[in-house]
């Protein structure tokens, strides 16, 4: 039951990573900074996946929002709480 856990707060990790990559998406400097690089390198494997997803909808593709990373988060949290059921 550890693996489950640790499994559960590593998500919950992601899950704070992508939000301080949202806010930081707001401030040019921070994403240009080692703080910026880092949290690109440890969130884009999880958001690459869901922006190529979304892009097959063209009603998504012409907004000017990227939900990429909403969906990401919506991801980590519903396999958190498959964890949480099976802890």
């Amino acid at each position: 039951m550890i693996i489950v856990y640790l499994t559960i707060r590593l998500l919950s990790l992601l899950q704070w990573l992508l939000v301080f990559r949202a806010i930081a998406s707001w401030f040019p400097q921070v994403q240009s900074s080692r703080i910026g690089e880092l949290l690109y390198a440890v969130t884009e494997p999880m958001i690459a996946p869901c922006r190529s997803f979304l892009s097959r909808f063209r009603s998504l593709r012409t907004m000017p929002l990227d939900f990429s990373t909403l969906l990401a988060f919506v991801i980590l949290a519903m396999a958190q709480s498959l964890l949480y059921a099976l802890y």
